[in-house]
């Protein structure tokens, strides 16, 4: 029972951003400078709402957390934020070359999910990403790509196909693969804003704890570049 009941809610997320998260904004994130704090390195986490942390405090976003997490791990590297709210990974593709004027060693690429929930072709989402991972490694950067699952709501073939596209493009790109980015949040009541969309402050804490090897393993990769 309370497997259906968790089944129930995550089907409810998935519809709420589908319809809830607007439109892909054309213009690029603003992007706060920051004060100088040594840092020996630029991670930058592009994506939608949920990189953005729609809903909570700038500090409270996963960027944030995570830049935080590394400097108390002795990894000095800063964290951009560069969500974009609504965003697929089409308008992800159209600003990857403003990415890339952030100057980033490491890219966080969290994208898909509102393709999946409009029913987009996942072969132009695969496409997209696969661009986007091109793109980004033809300047030198490492990329960690999270994955994300989609309910069957739009039935096993596509919700299959959907999420397949994750594993293969990192297998075939030879990139940094983490798994579900809501895993152990995604239908969690406690850890999720009453929109039942976004992350909490304490879900972004999982969040950040879930992806936080990953990235180590980019750091490691890009110091022996």
């Amino acid at each position: 029972m309370k497997t259906f009941l968790k089944f129930i809610l995550f089907a409810f997320l998935i519809f709420l951003l589908a319809h809830g998260c607007g439109e892909e904004a054309p213009a690029p994130v603003e992007v706060k400078a920051e004060p100088e704090k040594n840092f020996i390195g630029t991670i930058v986490a592009v994506g939608d709402s949920l990189t953005e942390g729609l809903g909570v405090e700038e500090e409270s976003a996963y960027p944030a957390v995570l830049e935080k997490k590394l400097r108390d791990m002795v990894y000095p590297y800063r964290v951009i934020n560069a969500g974009n709210s609504g965003e697929t990974s089409s308008g992800t593709l159209a600003r990857i070359k403003w990415v890339l004027t952030l100057k980033p060693d490491i890219v966080i690429l969290v994208i898909g999910a509102n393709d999946g929930f409009r029913g987009i072709d996942p072969e132009l989402i695969k496409t997209n990403i696969q661009k986007i991972v091109k793109e980004l490694k033809h300047q030198q950067v490492v990329v960690v790509l999270g994955a994300m699952q989609i309910v069957q709501n739009l039935g096993k073939d596509y919700t299959t196909t959907f999420a397949n596209i994750y594993p293969e493009i990192a297998k075939s790109e030879n990139i940094i693969l983490t798994p579900f980015f809501l895993e152990g949040v995604a239908a969690e009541r406690r850890l999720n804003q009453t929109d039942g969309i976004h992350p909490t402050a304490e879900g972004y804490q999982v969040i950040v704890d879930n992806i936080t090897p990953s990235v180590v393993e980019a750091i490691n990769t890009q110091r022996q570049k």
